[in-house]
């Protein structure tokens, strides 16, 4: 489970900004703390996003801090940066994951974006054509 620690600072007009000390492009604000945290998200992926874009490492998490606020990204998201670093462990290319008819090229290019909503199998289908098994796992809420 991919969980970002965050900070969060009043900001000069009153809301409540949110910012990633992991992922400086990250940030966002909300009227309240909850607000904020949800907007997190958002952000977070967003940011996230441009670093898969640049072709960049994804910055691990560092630990949450005790009483300290993280961000857990959806699964969805999740999955999507394992099959990225991944890719880039194996220096696999777009092209080399595109294996005709399982994966075309332009379902692996919205595999590798995180805002969009990829199907479970299509992702599948990129972890075996990487030698691996995407599993599932079910834990309790924090």
């Amino acid at each position: 489970m991919l969980r970002y620690p965050v900070t969060l600072k009043r900001d000069t007009n009153g809301t409540m900004r949110v910012e990633f000390p992991d992922v400086p492009e990250a940030n966002t604000f909300g009227e309240d703390a909850d607000e904020a945290l949800i907007e997190a998200v958002d952000a977070l992926e967003s940011a996230l996003s441009i670093y898969v874009e640049d072709r960049r490492d994804i910055p691990k998490p560092s630990p949450v801090k005790a009483r300290g606020k993280a961000v857990i990204l959806p699964a969805l998201t999740e999955a999507k940066l394992a099959l990225y670093s991944t890719m880039r462990a194996n220096r696999v290319g777009k092209a080399e994951l595109a294996t005709p008819p399982e994966l075309s090229s332009p379902q692996v290019d919205r595999l590798l974006d995180l805002l969009h909503a990829s199907r479970l199998d299509q992702l599948e289908a990129a972890f075996r054509v990487l030698g691996k098994r995407l599993a599932v796992e079910i834990r309790e809420a924090d």
